[in-house]
This record gives structure tokens, C-alpha cells and sequence, in this order.
């Protein structure tokens, strides 16, 4: 039985820079300098990475190492940039899942894909799902918890639910832009408690808001086990039960 690694985020060794092609300092921009690889995003340092989050050969002597045998690859969630205009995001979307599929043609014992889609035009982000399974053989796409102000209950993103589900694409639901975090800085607290609420947020949403119910096909996974979702399971079904008017819409 192979050991399987579902929850890998990949990046490029670069990408390319659309903070200086459009004038936006949103968009994460890479920097090598001197061996070093950082990442800088609202024109500040964001994060600094190492071979083993970009080189497909670092990656499988660390993880093999684990007994794991295959990792299901998929883009950090700092790079959606929901924010941005579409036609710019897509163009880093598709980057990106080219980046990923050429990882998974070189090494396809060791690797399998998921793609990323520009959610704040489900029009494009349906058409760039379609490429990643007709084109890419990418089988899943990973989107955040929330797609700025839609929540995933939201009617402008059920066709692209409805296109997954058609294609037999797999989703995994990833946490990013945490609930909170302006009102809760310190003790790295998003990351603590802002987190496991996003993929709680983000279940309830695809659970109440009917669209598991209308498309009983559509697979979903929830990075990070859930989040605080499991663990609130019974407060939820109470709230079910007994407020069915706010709840059981």
C-alpha cells in the first residue's frame, strides 16, 4: 500500500514578477540573492525557502525518509491572490500549474498534482480547471477557505463547483486571509485559532449552504484535518436541531 502525502505545498524556484508588470506590491515576488531565496509581498519580507520547497529531488530524499512514496503537490496559498484583478491572476495561476505538471511528468512515481484557479471570476476559474484535467492531468484543485468576500456557500461559485463535480475533479480547501487576524496579532494567533476557524467557516458553508447536498459527486478535502470543524461537531448539529430557521436552511 502506498503511503501517500496529500497536504505538500510546491513553489517554483521562481516566478514571474507581476508586482513590476502591473505596479502592485500585493503580488509575492521572489528574490535570489547570494543563494538566498526570499519572498517579499506588500513590498516587505515575507518568507524566506529552501531547496527542498522547490527542487523535485531534495523534496523526495526528505520525504522518503518518512515512508512516504508519493506527494500530492499543490501551491502555497499566499499565491491565490484573490484580490487581484482575474485576467492578472490567471496569468500566475496558469504559471503555476504548469510549474506543477511539468514536476509530476518528470517524476510521476513520486509526484501527483493540484491546481489552482483564479476564483474571483468563476468563469475563468472554471476554464483554467477544465485545462488543468483536460491538458495538465492535473485530477484536484486546491482554493482557499473563502474567496475574498464570497464565503463557498456563495451562488457565484456554484458552477464552478457544479464544472468540478462534472469533471470528477477533486478539491482541497486550504485556509488562508484568517477571520480575526486584525484583532488578534500577537502569539501568532491567526495561524492558532484564525486557522482551524477558516476550515470550520468553510465546511459549514458547503454543508448549510446546500451545495454538498446538490452534487452529491463532489469530492472535498479539508487541509489541516478540518480544522476546529471535528471538534465542534456536536455544538453544530445542535445548532442544527434546535435552530433549524437559522441553521437547516
Amino acid at each position: 500500500m502506498l503511503k501517500i502525502d496529500t497536504h505538500a505545498h510546491i513553489l517554483p524556484e521562481n516566478w514571474p514578477n507581476l508586482a513590476e508588470k502591473y505596479q502592485d506590491d500585493r503580488f509575492p515576488v521572489m528574490i535570489n540573492a547570494e543563494g538566498r531565496h526570499r519572498i517579499y509581498k506588500d513590498g516587505k519580507f515575507f518568507r524566506e525557502i529552501w531547496a527542498n520547497a522547490f527542487d523535485p529531488e531534495v523534496r523526495v530524499a526528505d520525504y522518503s525518509r518518512y515512508a512516504v512514496d508519493v506527494q500530492v503537490v499543490s501551491t502555497v496559498p499566499v499565491m491565490f491572490s484573490y484580490w487581484a484583478k482575474p485576467s492578472q491572476a490567471l496569468e500566475l495561476h496558469r504559471f503555476l500549474n504548469d510549474h506543477t505538471a511539468e514536476i509530476c511528468r518528470r517524476y510521476p512515481r513520486n509526484y501527483a498534482g493540484i491546481g489552482t484557479v483564479p476564483l474571483q471570476s468563476p468563469t475563468l476559474a472554471i476554464q483554467e480547471l477544465e485545462r488543468c484535467v483536460d491538458q495538465l492531468g492535473l485530477s484536484a484543485v486546491q482554493i482557499g477557505s473563502h474567496i475574498e468576500d464570497w464565503n463557498l456557500d456563495a451562488p457565484e461559485l456554484f458552477p464552478f463547483f457544479e464544472a468540478a463535480a462534472d469533471l470528477g475533479a477533486a478539491i482541497l480547501v486550504h485556509p488562508w486571509d484568517m477571520m480575526g487576524k486584525d484583532t488578534m496579532p500577537k502569539y501568532w494567533l491567526p495561524w492558532l485559532v484564525g486557522m482551524p476557524a477558516e476550515q470550520s467557516r468553510a465546511a459549514c458553508c458547503l454543508i448549510f449552504g446546500g451545495v454538498l447536498e446538490r452534487l452529491p459527486k463532489l469530492r472535498v478535502c479539508f487541509a489541516h484535518g478540518g480544522g476546529s470543524f471535528p471538534y465542534s461537531i456536536g455544538r453544530i448539529e445542535h445548532g442544527f436541531r434546535m435552530r433549524p430557521d437559522l441553521v437547516a436552511t
